[in-house]
């Protein structure tokens, strides 16, 4: 069975951003020959942008829009990711992982882990990094 997995990657190349700051993910599919790039989405980030006051801080409509986002994906990686995205995402049914590293790295690591057999939980972020 295949999976997509969204990867938080300004550059392409490594998982380097916090999720509420990505600017854009990579979208991999994981299926029995390997992990293949499907495409790249961007995003506009949650964290670090201006609310309703002016104030900068984390956007709640810009933080649903980016799980909306990444909605069709079983995992989302980045570089770090706070407790309430990890939530978020589990009432999604999306696991979280922590593996900052290159991309394809990340994706053996996340595949050899055996994280992705468990159960979403919406307090459980794994860091595999």
């Amino acid at each position: 069975m295949a999976i997509k997995v969204a990867l938080s990657s300004e550059n392409g190349k490594t998982v380097h951003q916090h999720f509420g700051q990505t600017t854009q993910f990579v979208i991999c599919e994981i299926d029995d020959a390997g992990a293949h790039f499907l495409e790249v989405r961007r995003n506009l980030p949650s964290c670090g942008t201006a609310n309703e006051d002016g104030e900068i801080g984390h956007n709640e409509d810009r933080m649903g829009r980016t799980v909306a986002l990444v909605a069709d994906c079983r995992a989302v990686v980045s570089a770090q990711i706070g407790q309430g995205a990890v939530a978020r995402l589990a009432e999604r049914g999306i696991q979280a992982f922590v593996i900052p590293d290159f991309i394809d790295q990340a994706l053996t690591r996340l595949v050899n882990s055996g994280a992705l057999d468990e159960p979403v939980r919406p307090n459980k972020r794994w860091l595999l990094g």
